[in-house]
């Protein structure tokens, strides 16, 4: 290039590394520099004379910002795309003349593909995590050993799951279960999940109050009610539960002639004290229990229907403990820690006795695991406690290969074989290792070889 041809503006221009693109006001290219074409993937010099609009409907690049600039009268920025895919993030700036009008169009844009690539893939990581921490929420919810209850069984985690859905809801819930499976336990969880869980969880074991002092319990009394009343009179335990939840347990032992006056409290969440004329009236969320057939008591005229209908809005069954194999475990050693703390000793259970646990039928279901357990904890004398120390009864309606044949089968043969079976067990009820690890309380990749090692498919 002679000295006579060099132009410092047009030198300037092609020292910048950026697209720079200037056009009249009829769209077009008058100057380009000289990454413009990498960009597009063409030269530079082709772009010349060329107009925008066209090279726009050659699919070239689109939208484009000549048009833009003229309509809006003022910078703008946006978004272009490329025959090649890119993004790129175009500005046009309006130039004017010494009239004030516009006579040139200037834009210049950087490629932020990667950027936008950057962004999709951080909103989808945000939505993943989002949906992990949703996960995790649901299960500090369920914090297990926070809350006293075990729940790697399906039927267990259903019953979390549906008590955590009602929780923030002031609906009336009937706890079903047998005896000893954790209504009382999954009662409080209730409450502790729910927007009252700063007011009072009122418990009123209906089976336990004599007839004849119920309603002097349930509703209290004004001062000389009856013979032998406080000079003070008594709150009743309906009123205290006001701001709080009323646990009404055991409501298939209430007595017929009562449960009208409760069905009446329930109803109006008003009440008369014993002895009293001026009503009173009470908040509180109602949560019920029992481990009766309240339709047969009711088909037997022993339970009032309209009483069953107002209770049982969302009912809850709690699956018993010979239901919930993969609870049974984590129990015992819950149980167990919490008992070497309650007494300061050290205590450890035999491989051959948790054989025995398993295979019990736990007719009194958590409430006779627990029972046991502080029992064992209690007699044992060494740290170890054996099969020496279960009871009888256990040990006869449920007796170890082990105990029975200690030459025939060692203990390493009958674990395995109790672990094979529960593979298959899991097998059989669940779709996925996944769901199969989860039920059984170990790593999937655990659940994997141990398929492969008992050829399990």
């Amino acid at each position: 290039m002679s000295l006579s041809s060099w132009n410092e503006n047009e030198a300037i221009l092609h020292s910048l590394q950026d697209d720079i693109l200037v056009t009249n006001v009829d769209g077009t290219i008058l100057k380009v520099s000289e990454a413009t074409g990498k960009i597009y993937g063409v030269t530079s010099e082709s772009l010349l004379g060329k107009s925008v609009y066209q090279l726009a409907a050659e699919g070239l690049f689109t939208p484009i910002a000549t048009p833009m600039v003229l309509k809006e009268k003022k910078k703008i920025t946006f978004v272009q795309t490329t025959n090649k895919g890119k993004k790129l993030l175009v500005t046009g700036i309006p130039v004017l003349n010494e009239n004030g009008q516009i006579f040139r169009v200037v834009s210049y844009s950087h490629d932020v593909t990667e950027l936008l690539e950057l962004r999709k893939f951080l909103q989808t990581m945000e939505g993943e995590m989002e949906r992990v921490k949703s996960e995790l929420d649901l299960l500090r919810s369920l914090q297990l050993y926070d809350s006293g209850i075990i729940a790697n069984s399906a039927g267990m985690k259903n019953v979390l799951t549906t008590s955590l859905q009602v929780a923030d809801v002031d609906v009336n819930v009937l706890l079903l279960g047998e005896s000893g499976v954790g209504k009382s336990l999954i009662a409080r969880f209730i409450h502790n999940k729910s927007a009252r869980n700063k007011g009072p969880f009122i418990e009123v074991n209906c089976g336990a109050i004599p007839e004849s002092l119920f309603e002097a319990e349930f509703f209290g009394y004004e001062a000389g009610a009856f013979t032998g009343a406080s000079r003070k009179g008594k709150l009743g335990l309906v009123e205290l539960a006001d701001g709080g939840t009323l646990f009404l347990d055991e409501i298939g032992e209430l007595p017929l002639a009562h449960q009208v006056k409760v069905l009446k409290c329930i109803q109006e969440k008003k009440f008369y004290r014993v002895g009293g004329t001026k009503p009173i009236s009470v908040d509180f969320r109602l949560i019920s229990a029992t481990n009766k057939d309240l339709e047969k008591a009711i088909a037997e005229k022993a339970f009032r229907e309209d009483l069953y209908f107002r209770l049982n809005v969302v009912p809850l069954t709690i699956p018993p403990l010979r239901q919930r194999t993969e609870d049974i475990i984590p129990l015992i050693h819950y149980i167990l820690e919490r008992l070497q703390e309650k007494y300061k000793r050290e205590k450890r259970l035999d491989e051959a006795v948790i054989h025995h646990l398993l295979q019990y039928d736990w007719k009194g279901n958590v409430r006779e695991l627990l029972n046991l357990m502080e029992r064992l904890v209690v007699i044992s004398p060494a740290s170890l406690i054996t099969t020496e120390h279960l009871p009888d009864y256990l040990k006869v309606s449920y007796p170890s290969p082990v105990s029975s044949a200690p030459l025939l089968k060692p203990l390493k043969e009958v674990l395995e074989n109790v672990e094979k079976q529960m593979i298959q067990d899991a097998r059989d009820q669940y779709k996925t290792t996944t769901k199969m690890a989860h039920a059984l309380g170990i790593s999937q990749p655990s659940v994997v070889r141990k398929m492969q090692k008992y050829e399990i498919s």
